[in-house]
């Protein structure tokens, strides 16, 4: 939209000065858009193809402004709904120790070197329990595959333990918590089971699929446009309702509120 015709549609005919107490056409326009633009994908891309710190270093700046401040000011967005719809998930738009996990990589136990991540990975964790591990948001931004994830990833061996009792001994609360059609619309479970029956628990279980997860997610695919669409924030609260019944089941079973 050029900005006469946002000038235009913005204030009535004849009315060329624009009132001092009023914000500007400019602080509007911005105010409408997804804060996450096709340059943060561009980078990703760039930096995929060149993971090393010289050129990181060099690109450092373009990190700052076309990445970690529009992911910043995602989460500032998102720090207002989801106070409304689920208080107990924190959203810390913070640079550095906040919601916005850190790009550079943990390689010591890794055969793969490379010092960068190439995704922007944005956590809303519980605030019981500040683990990637605990019911949370997660925003996953890549320019191969971005996604929405809810739910726990590899819970603790504890948490691992009562989630799947309280599968076992509400079986119901269970298949409605991931079987009404606002949660299948939205989301796909997902993540890793083990190739057997957990320990103590039959083989022939009525729920024996879910009880051999290690991740209980749900996961919903998100397209570069969608991210970068001036509705994104609408489209992950819509998500963030639809995963209302699946969170409320793990948070009580791990007995922390949501």
């Amino acid at each position: 939209m050029c900005s006469h015709s946002l000038r235009s549609n913005l204030f009535p005919r004849g009315q060329t000065d624009i009132p001092h107490s009023h914000p500007s056409p400019v602080t509007i326009y911005k105010a409408l858009m997804s804060p996450i633009t096709p340059a943060l994908f561009e980078f990703l891309t760039e930096l995929s193809q060149n993971n090393r710190r010289d050129w990181f270093k060099a690109n450092k700046s373009r990190y700052e402004a076309e990445v970690l401040d529009p992911a910043v000011e995602l989460v500032n967005q998102l720090a207002k709904p989801l106070a409304k719809l689920a208080p107990m998930l924190v959203a810390s738009p913070k640079r550095h120790g906040g919601s916005i996990m850190r790009i550079y990589k943990d390689t010591r136990f890794s055969k793969d070197k490379t010092p960068y991540k190439t995704s922007v990975g944005i956590s809303f964790r519980h605030e019981a329990d500040g683990t990637i591990h605990a019911p949370g948001l997660y925003l996953h931004l890549d320019a191969n595959e971005s996604f929405i994830g809810i739910g726990c990833w590899r819970p603790e061996r504890v948490a691992l333990s009562a989630i799947r009792s309280a599968i076992q001994e509400q079986p119901q609360e269970w298949k409605r918590a991931i079987g009404s059609k606002r949660f299948r619309d939205h989301y796909t479970l997902a993540g890793e089971s083990l190739k057997t029956a957990p320990r103590g628990i039959t083989r022939d279980h009525p729920q024996i699929q879910d009880l051999r997860r290690i991740d209980f997610i749900g996961i919903s695919p998100l397209e570069i446009l969608q991210v970068c669409d001036p509705e994104f924030t609408t489209h992950v609260e819509t998500h963030i309702k639809a995963a209302r019944p699946m969170m409320l089941f793990l948070c009580d079973a791990l007995n922390v509120p949501y």
